[in-house]
């Protein structure tokens, strides 16, 4: 059995305040009536809530406004993460929500976690466009580059292989020009 009711309060998965709504008859009277959600259909009920829903409309919009300025903000934000890789170029850790929710945090951005959409922590590097949940259905998206860095042991062994490189190609130079030289004094030894 159905009880219609009219909501005194914002509830989301049923309505907005001053919402004619339909529900269980037990789940109007054991829950909705008796915690001051609702109240039982009948044209006073309806004038009575008619104040609470222009107030509470007033704030919907108030709250609108809030979350489409703060998507404004969100959505220039670019974030860069500067992370350590292997020689094969994969991250050592990851980029995840939570690392993510950190950066926002130090910009002025308190979000929770629950609102960076992620879908996996970000092993490589790379850009990468991450939705951010404002409300509702608002939604942006922020930049978030992973750049890569090697480790300070492999810095100095790719530094170590580089010297050793450029010693290796100096010694075949000066065997060059000192087989060179050697020839050009052949070739003007012969030519007397």
């Amino acid at each position: 059995m159905k009880s219609k009711v009219i909501l005194r309060k914002d509830i989301p998965a049923l309505g907005n305040t001053g919402d004619l709504i339909e529900v269980a008859a037990g789940y109007a009277r054991n829950y909705l009536v008796p915690s001051e959600l609702a109240f039982p259909y009948s044209e006073d009920a309806n004038l009575r809530v008619e104040k609470d829903r222009q107030i509470a409309e007033l704030h919907r919009e108030e709250l609108a406004a809030e979350f489409a300025s703060l998507a404004a903000r969100v959505g220039d934000v670019q974030l860069t993460f500067d992370e350590k890789v292997s020689a094969e170029g994969h991250l050592y850790g990851s980029v995840n929500i939570s690392r993510i929710r950190e950066m926002l945090a130090t910009q002025g951005l308190e979000l929770e976690e629950r609102n960076i959409r992620l879908p996996e922590p970000i092993r490589a590097p790379g850009e990468y466009e991450v939705p951010i949940h404002i409300h509702g259905d608002l939604e942006v998206a922020i930049k978030v580059w992973v750049v890569a860095t090697m480790p300070d042991d492999e810095i100095a062994m790719a530094e170590e292989r580089a010297a050793e490189a450029a010693a290796e190609a100096a010694a075949i130079a000066a065997a060059e020009d000192e087989a060179e030289a050697a020839a050009k004094a052949e070739f003007e030894a012969s030519s007397e």
